[in-house]
């Protein structure tokens, strides 16, 4: 399940620099010189998570997040469940185009 998140993480964000903060993998996205935040993600003892979730989620994607959702900004996936890869890449895109206009 860890793999696919970060096959789905590299594949939209292939310029995406991968690191470790706080102890699990993250993703830092650079634009224009400014850095932002791209996504964390981590193995628990039931679920796998990502965590930094854009804070616009279209309403077309919304119902997709709402079935994943456990808090603001994470998204929990059971484990032994296939991995929603589609809304992931979907996600981090959304999440790149939000620091791109902060930036």
């Amino acid at each position: 399940m860890m793999k696919a998140i970060r096959a789905a993480i590299k594949q939209a964000a292939p310029q995406a620099r991968e690191t470790i903060s706080y102890g699990m993998p993250f993703y830092e996205y650079r634009y224009h010189g400014y850095k932002g935040r791209l996504v964390y993600f981590g193995a628990f003892a039931r679920h796998v998570s990502i965590f930094i979730v854009p804070r616009n989620v279209p309403a077309s994607l919304a119902a997709q997040v709402k079935k994943y959702k456990a808090e603001k900004a994470t998204l929990q996936f059971p484990l032994g469940t296939r991995v929603p890869t589609g809304l992931i890449k979907k996600l981090v895109r959304l999440r790149m185009k939000e620091i791109d206009s902060a930036a």
